[in-house]
Parts: structure tokens; C-alpha cells; sequence
């Protein structure tokens, strides 16, 4: 017997377009808002959001879906800037690890579940979607990612006034570059 999906109301997915955002820059925060400190990509994109002025060619979006999902909503735009938690333990949380698009590794297997950015990258380009030329990750560490709270821990709220001002910067240097 099939279960049928019911999509609830938790669930996000990109709105559709209805104007080209091909000059346009993206600014995507990824994460979770009840997971402790995975939310700080969505907090500081809407803090971003917040600050930008109308006349500045960037777009902000938030989600919690991964993968292949993320097609849907960087396709189209001329340029990138992902915001995620990541927990490496070589920086203090609240420090900024910068990757650049082509840094990435991809990995070949047989998942399209799990795909991580890179490979939904390469994905969108195999199957001749636009997808953004300038692409920056800011993968900002964390202390608790898995921790069921609202609230992140110290270290992220002290950190995230400077986290948003230097998504603000990348954001509007890709938006300057012709």
C-alpha cells in the first residue's frame, strides 16, 4: 500500500519566476530553524533582506530543502552567494569558511538524494539549466547543528551582526562585477 505525500505548510519550495533574474544576484541561506545553530543561514539572510536597499540588483531566498531542490531556486541568476552552518572544527564558531564553486569536489554515486551543492551545480549545467557564473559559499561554523533548540548558542548571536554585514559585502561585490 502507497502512502500518500501531504505537503504541510513547514515545507518551502521557490517560488516560480516570472521575470528573468538573469542579471540578479542571489543571496540563499540554507538551514533549520529548530536545530540550534544550523538556523544561522536563515537568520542572516533575513537580516540581509532586511538592510538591502530596493534599488541593489540582489535577491534574497531562505530554505530548509537541500539537493536537488536547490535547482529550482539558483537557476537564472547571474551570480550566488549560499549561506550554510558547517561544523570542521578548524575555526572558532561563528568564523566564515569562504569556498568558491570551483573548489568543489563532486562526487560521482548513484544518490540523487543526498547531492550536495557541487554536484547540484554540475547537475543544473549537464542539464542546460542557466545557472549562476559567480558562486560564493559562506559555510559558517558551528558549535551545536544537531541540537534541538530556537535559540543558537552564544558564539553565532555575538557573530552574527559581522556575518551579515560580510554577506552584504560579497553579495553587493558580485552585483558590481560586469
Amino acid at each position: 500500500m502507497s502512502i500518500p505525500y501531504i505537503m504541510d505548510n513547514a515545507t518551502s519550495f521557490a517560488a516560480p519566476r516570472t521575470e528573468p533574474a538573469g542579471q540578479r544576484i542571489l543571496v540563499l541561506g540554507l538551514g533549520n530553524d529548530i536545530l540550534c545553530d544550523d538556523a544561522i543561514g536563515l537568520r542572516v539572510v533575513r537580516e540581509v533582506r532586511r538592510r538591502l536597499r530596493p534599488d541593489e540588483e540582489i535577491e534574497v531566498e531562505e530554505t530548509e530543502e537541500m539537493g536537488l531542490c536547490l535547482l529550482d531556486y539558483i537557476s537564472g541568476y547571474r551570480g550566488l552567494v549560499l549561506v550554510d552552518s558547517i561544523q570542521r572544527g578548524t575555526l572558532p564558531a561563528g568564523e566564515i569558511h569562504e569556498i568558491r564553486a570551483d573548489d568543489l569536489r563532486t562526487l560521482s554515486y548513484s544518490a540523487p538524494h543526498f547531492l550536495g551543492i557541487g554536484e547540484t551545480l554540475a547537475l543544473g549545467r549537464e542539464l542546460g539549466l542557466p545557472m549562476p557564473d559567480m558562486i560564493r559559499i559562506l559555510a559558517i561554523e558551528v558549535e551545536e547543528p544537531h541540537l534541538l533548540s530556537t535559540e543558537m548558542t552564544p558564539p553565532l548571536q555575538r557573530a552574527l551582526p559581522d556575518l551579515v554585514q560580510r554577506v552584504l559585502t560579497t553579495a553587493r561585490g558580485l552585483a558590481e562585477q560586469r
